[in-house]
């Protein structure tokens, strides 16, 4: 059984999903990537899903989970990506590892849709450093 890894957000509309994303692009043959919310947002962002999509990654078939859909499962490594969800994160059965990777909400971004488009790609491109590096790890045989 592969290793399962949940990464949460506040909304589980924008960061999460990035992340999820790019992680299970990375290093899916190695992990289970899931990613939930503390307070979900019923939906996926669509320009989450337009900024993966550039690079090759379909989320579109993504939805907005809680993250108390997964306190009945094995998580090996919980992984946050805002503050407000580091906080509120409940310790999981079986939870071995937990990191805090926190990154600015691009839904909170304001402007021409550029403008907008501009600041979910920085945080797509953050999020990917960051994720890609992790999978590496994974690789390289380092710990979850």
């Amino acid at each position: 059984m592969k290793p399962q890894v949940l990464i949460l957000c506040t909304g589980n509309s924008c960061r999460s999903h990035l992340a999820e994303g790019i992680l299970r692009a990375a290093a899916g043959d190695l992990i289970d990537v899931h990613s939930a919310g503390s307070k979900p947002a019923g939906f996926v962002h669509p320009k989450a899903i337009q900024v993966l999509q550039e690079i090759g990654i379909d989320i579109s078939g993504h939805h907005s989970k809680s993250m108390n859909e997964f306190l009945a499962q094995r998580i090996d490594t919980v992984v946050t990506v805002c503050g407000n969800a580091d906080q509120a994160c409940p310790m999981f059965p079986g939870q071995v590892h937990r990191y805090h990777w926190g990154f600015d909400d691009p839904a909170h971004a304001t402007g021409t849709d550029e403008e907008v488009l501009a600041v979910f790609r920085r945080v797509r491109d953050q999020i990917r450093l960051v994720f890609e590096a992790y999978a590496a790890g994974l690789r390289a045989g380092k710990e979850l």
